[in-house]
């Protein structure tokens, strides 16, 4: 039967036969499929579909047609009536780079105190910049200001700013290399996605050879001194005699490097307008009459020109009277600060005579004098009237008096009294203390001129040291004599038995009246073998006044036995 019906099909789908009802029989037509092993019952759905009808078909074409035009209308609006606001806004949505700042190296003394460091930051920027809150500190450290930012937070500035101090002599060491990081934006600001793209190489850390503990006592033993015996200022400094490491320097008065750096505006003119002149370093920078101190190295010259034999003796009556030689019968008198009777070269340092120092400059009868000119070589020799080289700014040369000096401030010659008054570091002389302990350093080394340093080491790779060419054997005279000054002479305040000191002492006269001094005293210790010279100047006391420089050597020395005796051994 169903190959009677296939047959059937066949002829129909080829156009060989029409299909008529009676051409098939109704057992052909009911095929019971549960009859039909493996009969497919789903081969032929979808064979016969009915029509759709055509409103669905409308209500299609009107939905797509409204799409459409929705679509078209948003076009329109974004691409030409909103098109420049669009534009802005894409314009406004690209990669920034912004500013990853580096961190300034870590400045610490010679035992590894931090002196200054680094702190976060809380609005995530710079960082920020710390200080040591211990006195004494700011004209070694000076301070930064920080980068700067216009009123939309963008930085116009990206570096710190250093002033003075070792921030600003190593500002090349500390300051590191600032990275850059590429932010993603959209167009409100957000940040979308960031990379580092070159990273901050953070500054390198540095270390004086300043001890911390000495530094803080030497400024406060100068700032007490001058609060209690009426000085204005004053300075000191400790300098190692072999090498020009030096463990203390300081100025007094001074300011404050944290508020500089972090302090309101209000603070920091506070700062600026403060008595005293605080920002003024003293030590690098103040010029001071130095008086007496400058014997030592007048001895020097006089032993080396061979005109005094250190063992003559030289009669001093507290006065030495010249004949004026513009009006017959009359003197120039020029007074010693005590009748101190007979003296050779040793005791004359010990003592501090100036009558024998006139002699030795300008001569006297039959004493042959040195002269200006030769003054002013040797002088020179020992640095002064020229900088050291220090690393810190604000260094000044100083100068020693000349007739040409004379000349061009005065439009005046050159007199007799003049080369006397100069012989004992009066009349326009002018020198810092960091020229006077490099000085008085060469005399206790035997003879090398130093370039002082705060830089712990920096000695073993810089040349820094040049020799003042003069006879070793001529400054032992002299060392003596320094000696003296301290077990019997002017300078017995640093008599003690915590180490053996030699020393000069300087007494400057200020002004017409001569009511106001700078107090001097210069030296080295330990004499036998000596590791490291001192120079403190306090400024502008009465002269009436007994305590001094001398006063704040003691203290050190004293302090220093018990709290850092590894100096003095």
């Amino acid at each position: 039967m169903l190959e009677r019906f296939g047959t059937k099909l066949r002829k129909i789908f080829k156009g060989k036969s029409r299909l008529r009802v009676d051409d098939f029989d109704p057992d052909e037509i009911f095929l019971d499929s549960s009859n039909l092993p493996a009969f497919d019952t789903d081969q032929f759905e979808g064979r016969f579909e009915k029509s759709l009808a055509r409103r669905p078909l409308i209500f299609v074409g009107i939905f797509f047609a409204i799409l459409v035009a929705a679509y078209a209308s948003r076009l329109w609006f974004v691409q030409v009536s909103e098109g420049q606001v669009y534009a802005q806004l894409s314009e406004d949505n690209h990669s920034k780079d912004t500013t990853l700042f580096a961190a300034r190296g870590v400045i610490y003394d010679r035992n590894g105190i931090e002196l200054a460091w680094n702190d976060l930051n809380p609005d995530g920027t710079f960082p920020l910049r710390r200080y040591t809150t211990d006195p004494g500190f700011a004209h070694i450290l000076g301070y930064v200001t920080y980068p700067q930012q216009d009123s939309q937070g963008n930085f116009y500035n990206e570096s710190y700013s250093p002033v003075g101090g070792a921030e600003e002599a190593y500002n090349a060491e500390l300051s590191g290399t600032n990275g850059k990081q590429v932010m993603e934006t959209d167009a409100l600001g957000a940040v979308q996605a960031s990379s580092e793209t070159d990273p901050p190489k953070d500054g390198d850390n540095v270390t004086l050879s300043i001890d911390s503990r000495v530094e803080t006592e030497l400024y406060s033993v100068i700032s007490q001194t001058a609060h209690d015996h009426g000085f204005t200022g004053g300075a000191g400094i400790i300098m190692d005699v072999h090498t020009g490491e030096i463990i203390a320097l300081t100025s007094f008065p001074e300011f404050s490097p944290d508020t500089m750096t972090n302090g309101e505006s209000a603070a920091k003119v506070a700062e600026i307008n403060a008595q005293g002149t605080p920002f003024l370093d003293r030590a690098v920078s103040g010029l001071y009459t130095p008086g007496s101190i400058v014997k030592p190295y007048m001895a020097m010259a006089a032993l080396t020109e061979h005109s005094m034999d250190p063992n003559k003796i030289i009669y001093t009556t507290g006065s030495l009277k010249i004949p004026n030689p513009y009006y017959p019968g009359q003197f120039s008198v020029f007074n010693d600060w005590k009748n101190l009777g007979p003296l050779d070269m040793r005791h004359a340092l010990a003592e501090s005579s100036d009558v024998y120092f006139y002699e030795v400059g300008g001569g006297f009868g039959d004493q042959k004098g040195l002269g200006i000119a030769n003054i002013d070589k040797y002088m020179a020799k020992f640095g002064f009237g020229s900088t050291t080289g220090f690393a810190l700014a604000g260094e000044k040369d100083g100068l020693v008096p000349s007739p040409a000096w004379k000349e061009q401030v005065f439009g005046e010659d050159w007199l007799l009294g003049d080369t006397y008054h100069s012989s004992i570091g009066q009349y326009g002389w002018l020198v810092t203390p960091l020229q006077a302990v490099r000085a008085v350093a060469s005399i206790a080394n035997g003879g090398t001129l130093l370039q002082p340093t705060i830089i712990r080491g920096a000695t073993t790779t810089t040349p820094v040291r040049k020799s003042v060419g003069l006879d070793p054997a001529n400054f032992e005279i002299v060392r003596e004599g320094m000696r003296l000054g301290v077990t019997e002479g002017v300078a017995t305040a640093l008599n003690t038995k915590s180490v053996t000191a030699a020393a000069k002492t300087g007494t400057a006269e200020l002004g017409i009246s001569k009511d106001y001094v700078n107090s001097w005293v210069t030296g080295f210790f330990p004499y036998e073998n000596p590791r490291y010279s001192f120079a403190i100047v306090m400024e502008h006391g009465s002269r009436y006044n007994l305590i001094g420089a001398s006063y704040v050597m003691r203290s050190m020395l004293d302090w220093m036995a018990v709290n850092t005796p590894e100096y003095l051994k």
